[in-house]
Order: C-alpha cells, then sequence, then structure tokens
C-alpha cells in the first residue's frame, strides 16, 4: 500500500509538472512563481545527484552523484553546461560534500575509501528516517583531476560537510570527535582544528559568507525531554533524525551566534546571497507534505522570508556562483524516473 501510494503521489507531480511547463513553454523547467529564475538548464538527466558546487572561477561544478549499478554516491566534476563529466574521486567506498580549493586546481571531498572499498551498512530505518553520521568518514584534499590524494583529518569520527572560504584561507567542517556534531575550522592543509560551536545538537552543513568573516549553518536544537531523550539515543549510534533544523549564523571565530529561522521543519543547505546580507536556503515549511522541499530566502536577521521555488517537489542545495549571475540547485523536477534528483543551473534575475 505504502509503494502504491507513494507511486500515485509521483505520478500526480509529473502530470502536475506538465502542465505548469505547458505555461512555460520557453522556459520549461521553470514553474510559475518562480520570478527569480531564467533560463533554466537541466546538468543531468538521470540517477541520484546532489551537493553540486562552483569552482572560485564559476568555470567547473564538483557534485556527488551515483546512478546506475553505484550502491554510493562517488564525487564527480562537470563544465557549468553539463559536459565533461569526470570521476575524480577513488571509486571505492562511500563519498560527500566536495568543493573546490580558492585557486581552483584542488578539490577537498569527504571519503570512507581508506577504511573500506564498500558502502558500509546502512543506516537502521527501524528508527525511522535517519541519517548515519559514519566514524569512517574523514576530508580528503586532492588535484582536481583525482590524482595526489591527501588525508587531512584523522580523528576516529566522522569528519566531512567540509567547504572553504572565499578568503582562502579556511576550510569548516562538521565532527562528532568530541560525541556532538559540531562545526570546526581548520586551514587549508587540515592543522589548527578548531571546534567553534558547542550547543547541544547537530550543527552542519556550513558555508562561508562572501567576505569569510559569518558562517551559516543548520542545527537542531532538541529542546523537550522527548527530543532530548531521541537525539541522544540516535547521537551515541552515529545516527540523526533530520526532522527540524533551523538555519543559524555565528562569526567565523564562534562568536556572535543567532538563530535565523524560526519555522519548526526541515530547513538546512542554507548559502549567503553574494550581496552577504541574505540567505537562501531548502526548507519543507508550508509544503503539501513533508517531501516538499522548496528554496526559500531571507534576510540574515530573520525578516523577508520569500518562497523561491514551487515545483511541487524537491528543491535544495542551492548555490550562488561567486559572481552572482546563476544559482545550481538540485531538483526532483521533471525526472525520468521516480527518486532520482538531477542538478540544474539557472540565470539568477535580482529583484
Amino acid at each position: 500500500m505504502k509503494h502504491l501510494i507513494n507511486s500515485i503521489v509521483f505520478i500526480v507531480s509529473i502530470l502536475f509538472q506538465i502542465q505548469i511547463q505547458s505555461q512555460n513553454a520557453d522556459d520549461p523547467y521553470r514553474f510559475e512563481g518562480e520570478k527569480y529564475f531564467k533560463n533554466i538548464k537541466m546538468l543531468t538527466d538521470y540517477g541520484e545527484n546532489a551537493e553540486a558546487y562552483f569552482s572560485f572561477d564559476d568555470k567547473k561544478l564538483i557534485y556527488q552523484t551515483s546512478y546506475d549499478e553505484m550502491e554510493c554516491d562517488q564525487i564527480y566534476t562537470m563544465n557549468i553546461d553539463g559536459s565533461e563529466k569526470t570521476l575524480v574521486s577513488t571509486g571505492k567506498g562511500r563519498t560527500t560534500c566536495a568543493y573546490f580549493y580558492p585557486d581552483n586546481n584542488k578539490i577537498l571531498y569527504a571519503s570512507t575509501h581508506h577504511y573500506d572499498d564498500g558502502c558500509l551498512t546502512p543506516p537502521d530505518r527501524s528508527k525511522g528516517y535517519v541519517w548515519k553520521l559514519y566514524d569512517e568518514f574523514d576530508i580528503f584534499m586532492a588535484d582536481a583531476d583525482g590524482s595526489n590524494v591527501v588525508q587531512i583529518t584523522n580523528s576516529s569520527k566522522y569528519d566531512a560537510e567540509a567547504t572553504i572560504s572565499p578568503k582562502g584561507d579556511k576550510i569548516v567542517f562538521t565532527s562528532t570527535r568530541d560525541g556532538d556534531p559540531e562545526i570546526y575550522v581548520m586551514d587549508l592543509d587540515g592543522s589548527n582544528q578548531t571546534r567553534i560551536t558547542f550547543e547541544k545538537g547537530y550543527d552542519g552543513g556550513a558555508f562561508f559568507s562572501p567576505d569569510g568573516n559569518k558562517i551559516v549553518f543548520r542545527a537542531s536544537r532538541p529542546e523537550t525531554e522527548n527530543e532530548l531523550r531521541d537525539y541522544e539515543e540516535l547521537v551515541k549510534d552515529n545516527l540523526l533524525r533530520p526532522t527540524k533544523f533551523e538555519i543559524f549564523v555565528v562569526d567565523s571565530d564562534g562568536s556572535n551566534m543567532k538563530q535565523v529561522t524560526d519555522l519548526g521543519k526541515a530547513s538546512f543547505a542554507p548559502f549567503f546571497h553574494p550581496g552577504g546580507e541574505k540567505i537562501i536556503f531548502s526548507s519543507n515549511y508550508g509544503g503539501k507534505n513533508p517531501r516538499d522541499f522548496n528554496l526559500f530566502i531571507v534576510n540574515i536577521d530573520g525578516t523577508g522570508l520569500e518562497q523561491v521555488t514551487f515545483s511541487g517537489t524537491f528543491d535544495g542545495f542551492p548555490m550562488f556562483s561567486n559572481d552572482g549571475k546563476y544559482l545550481v540547485f538540485a531538483s526532483n523536477r521533471f525526472n525520468k524516473k521516480e527518486g532520482d534528483t538531477n542538478v540544474f543551473i539557472a540565470e539568477w534575475i535580482e529583484h
């Protein structure tokens, strides 16, 4: 019955998308109300593709993907027109969260290949929908073609979700080395690893502001006795229930932490607008079902919340190009196959 319901939801979603598509014949991947987008292009057309991030010269994207017989993600790069898709991780283990170095000649990603060639045991879904924060994840640096791989974290705990400051001086990442998933910063070579968050709950998915002075991230803050009990029982098994996240900002040294959103939903994947005063993020706030994620934009003080996408499905992992002309994001819109997630790029129209 559950499978039948999911199939019906998928078919209805496709019919809805086709109807809206006919209304935007000149821009077929754009939905009514998506006033910030123009000339949306689909850069991948099958598989599970996500977390596509620009190189600092805006010529390349680095992303994670699994398709065909692949059991877990590997890291690829491609040109911003979708051409020259190239494997740059080792092809072994489980990988996630890749990023370019500021010189565009090196890349950063998390992987488990040094522990196991396989994909490791998936999370125990008897506990509901949970994420696994694998202890086997470490962060690696490599040349942009994937060669000369160097391990730069080695805490024996989960180290992942790494991104790099536009100032070219620091990496921010999440680690469970102190028991709770917290945010840390380090130098580009992995030295001087320093913890900057200390609140109970998961902190992660962090990005620097354009000037490198602030960090935006998603966080859970369990408050009730039941929430705390559930969180602590899961985190001791390296599990996380991603059903309630809010967006926070903090100075890059860990001071002046402020909560931006208070939506009570799964808000994640925040990224600064190039102007530095707004944040774009993904959330199921206001969605018709928990899987209905749209992009939203908000001022860094939490005011001016505005919905950006209206696909009726999943839109997530937004990132602006460094020149502010484009937005890249992952979406289930116009899938050829149920469960596929593809990478899209759009011209950003400022309002």
